[in-house]
């Protein structure tokens, strides 16, 4: 049979082919048997059993003409065994799973000012570092289809998770974050170059940096304007955002007190930053205004792809196999009917 003809019947059968074609060489085994090997000297059965008489006309059935509509029973029977053992197989309708979402890297500062007692949540005095993690979970939890990304940085810049779509490990793992951990310094430019190389592999329109600091870059080996033109030549987009009150905070009897006058926040690096980039520059004095700068940053980074397009692979083998099981139940039962 050519293969013109094999995709013809594949064709009318619906099928678009096999797993395991090969097996199909398993075809001519009984005939090879019968013409190849030698024959059994002793006649003797060597199980008997109450049906033996029945099963003595199919096992003599070494073609079509010798075992009649037996022998044509049992080799249907071989064959369609053997078509189910290739596997014979259906795509399905084209599936393309919804998908909006976009790659995003977090930087977040954990110098230790993140540690100051100046923002309010929840009508309770926290730290810095307390209030971007609660607005970074409620960010988190409006991404669902989105890759994000999660560094920190503070002397060095470290990579806590790679771009995922898991974004409860990412939220756990930001939870986990502590003012200090990487430092007590700021190193913007370094914070910069990592999300770069973490980025280059994403797609050009895709390539997007959050940026979260209180503070002036004093660390590091790379220069923040130098680490942006590198972002720029790459491709990589970059919101700053300048948190962090403006005044220094005491505290008198446990009560916080907050005193104007200054304001740590190196906003002209982080503006100078985004605009290299194409990026936007915010600044938040609090936790409510933060929160607002992550909602504008939804509006400004609508990437929308759909997801890959997949045919699935149904498997049809159980039919072929119910045909042969059949068969060879006709065959078992053919010497009775025609007794009767």
């Amino acid at each position: 049979m050519d293969g013109d003809a094999v995709n013809a019947l594949l064709s009318a059968l619906s099928l678009d082919g096999f797993a395991w074609p090969w097996l199909l060489l398993a075809l001519p085994l009984p005939w090879l048997a019968h013409r190849l090997l030698p024959a059994v000297r002793d006649a003797s059965p060597a199980l008997r059993v109450p049906y033996g008489e029945r099963l003595e006309p199919i096992a003599a059935a070494g073609g079509v003409a010798r075992g009649g509509g037996i022998g044509v029973l049992a080799w249907l029977a071989w064959a369609l065994l053997c078509v189910a053992a290739a596997r014979p197989q259906q795509l399905g309708d084209i599936v393309q799973p919804p998908q909006a979402g976009r790659d995003l890297m977090l930087a977040v500062d954990l110098s230790g000012s993140m540690s100051e007692d100046d923002m309010v949540l929840g009508g309770q005095p926290v730290d810095r570092l307390t209030a971007a993690k609660a607005v970074l979970a409620d960010f988190l939890d409006r991404r669902a289809g989105d890759r994000v990304g999660l560094l920190v940085f503070g002397d060095r810049a470290y990579t806590l998770t790679p771009m995922t779509m898991d974004l409860a490990s990412v939220r756990d793992q930001l939870g986990d974050s502590v003012a200090g951990l990487a430092g007590q310094a700021t190193a913007i430019g370094d914070a910069i170059g990592l999300a770069v190389k973490r980025l280059k592999s994403q797609p050009a329109s895709q390539r997007v940096l959050i940026l979260l600091t209180d503070g002036v870059s004093n660390a590091g080996m790379l220069d923040p304007i130098k680490a942006a033109q590198l972002a720029h030549d790459e491709g990589v987009r970059i919101h700053t955002i300048g948190f962090g009150g403006e005044g220094d905070s005491l505290s008198v009897f446990g009560i916080p007190l907050h005193v104007p006058g200054g304001d740590d926040t190196d906003m002209a690096t982080l503006q100078r930053i985004a605009a290299i980039t194409g990026g936007k520059s915010f600044r938040a004095r609090d936790t409510e205004e933060l929160a607002g700068i992550y909602s504008e940053i939804d509006r400004l980074e609508p990437v929308k792809r759909p997801g890959q397009s997949v045919r699935p692979r149904i498997e049809r083998y159980a039919w072929p196999l119910a045909a042969a099981l059949l068969c060879g139940l006709l065959a078992v039962a053919w010497p009775r009917r025609v007794r009767s």
